[in-house]
């Protein structure tokens, strides 16, 4: 069978005339070009170059299919700068989806920041509290915490972020005209922001009721950006994402957040868009400057 590589030592010795030239042109050895010619006659079936003591002429054969030759390699360079051209572009829509809170807070000035460094890339932000399917396209991109990522979809990529801890928080409003509690006997003595959507709403609630605190709950919201705003009107306590409350100096960290939960906050994509370049880009950007932003809140921590 033709090794179709075989055909550019065929142009290279037909063009300058000898192996020893061919080679030269390609970086080889002499005897190489002998021995790909020689292959490459063998799977043909007929010769390609009469052998001259002046060097090689085509004969009928090789003049015949000299110039369909030279079409394949121009196809094939083609196609190289096609491709490469391909793996520079990065204009084009990125899917991204997270929960409400994440998107408000910390995304929303990263993605200023992405668009004004690329600002061929349009972003589609999907806040929906359903889980969407990267492997089939729902999204490109997701910010979402995992309990487990060894039972995750097959063929997602992760780069993991942070402990996905979540806390009781209250406005500083809220705390200088009713306190801030420091225990759970304290906690019944103040209003709750209940709901969240979703799963967060399931955890949430049942772990006010385990507490006795599912009374205390004085209003709802459907997102997890409604419990942020109820918190910042000074209404109420409600629970919210460390990454986020910690980095909002309006905000008061009531008790620390429930140890041993095991959720971790990830950056996902998908195998079969890990390598397309607009994708590739938005979350190299999101991966470093959200790593930034964990690191920051961690000296903050420290230095308290």
């Amino acid at each position: 069978m033709m090794d179709w590589n075989d055909l550019r030592y065929f142009l290279a010795v037909a063009r300058d005339g000898s192996t020893l030239a061919a080679a030269r042109v390609l970086r080889v050895s002499q005897t190489t070009v002998a021995r790909r010619i020689a292959a490459l006659e063998e799977a043909l079936g007929f010769p390609l170059f009469e052998k001259r003591q002046a060097g090689y002429a085509l004969t009928p054969a090789g003049q015949d299919l000299l110039k369909r030759a030279e079409g394949v390699e121009t196809a094939a360079n083609s196609f190289s700068e096609a491709a490469s051209a391909q793996s520079r572009d990065v204009t084009g829509i990125v899917k991204i989806t997270t929960e409400e809170v994440y998107a408000i807070t910390i995304l929303a000035p990263l993605l200023r920041e992405l668009h004004e460094t690329h600002g061929e890339i349009v972003i589609e932000l999907d806040t929906s509290q359903q889980v969407r399917d990267l492997g089939a396209g729902e999204a490109d991109i997701s910010l979402r915490s995992t309990k487990n990522s060894t039972q995750l979809s097959a063929g997602l990529v992760g780069r993991q972020l942070c402990i996905d801890d979540w806390a009781l928080y209250c406005s500083r409003d809220y705390a200088s005209r009713h306190g801030v509690p420091r225990n759970r006997a304290q906690l019944r003595q103040h209003a709750f922001i209940g709901g969240g959507g979703g799963n967060l709403w399931i955890h949430y609630q049942n772990w006010l009721q385990t507490l006795g605190l599912e009374s205390n709950v004085a209003m709802h919201h459907a997102t997890s950006g409604g419990l942020l705003s109820g918190v910042r009107s000074g209404f109420g306590i409600a629970v919210l994402p460390c990454i986020v409350a910690d980095s909002d100096p309006d905000l008061v960290q009531c008790l620390p957040p429930r140890g041993e939960h095991g959720r971790v906050l990830w950056l996902f994509t998908h195998e079969r868009v890990r390598h397309t370049p607009r994708v590739r880009a938005v979350i190299d950007f999101l991966y470093e400057r959200l790593s930034r932003h964990v690191r920051q809140l961690e000296e903050k921590r420290a230095a308290a």
